[in-house]
């Protein structure tokens, strides 16, 4: 997979707010069986299953069957792709609003 490719699947992964929530549960835990995982929602186990194999294809999880039980953890690594994508436009509105703040003083002078 090329990095842009890998770059949207991630974007696409946290798009929804299940699958952000599913991040976020798993970022309290070392690790959390699909049934815990399924006991915060209000939906079945084959639709949480399905969020987690999105963030698994993104790369926000792992997972390592223990037994009969699949547990799932975060990999919060591609997430610095967003952080820096974000990071780019912060500095980008902080340079155009310094400049529009430039403006209106020159105007007012």
């Amino acid at each position: 997979m090329s990095e842009n490719n890998q770059l949207q699947d991630v974007f696409d992964a946290i798009a929804d707010p299940t699958r952000r929530r599913l991040i976020r549960l798993l970022s309290e835990a070392e690790e959390k069986p699909l049934h815990e995982l399924t006991a915060q929602f209000q939906m079945g186990r084959t639709a949480v299953s399905k969020h987690l194999t999105i963030l698994k294809e993104a790369g926000l999880v792992l997972d390592r069957k223990v037994g009969r039980e699949t547990r799932f953890r975060l990999n919060a690594s591609p997430l610095r792709e967003i952080q820096d994508w974000l990071a780019f436009y912060s500095k980008f509105w902080s340079t155009n609003m310094l400049r529009l703040n430039q403006l209106l003083e020159e105007e007012e002078e």
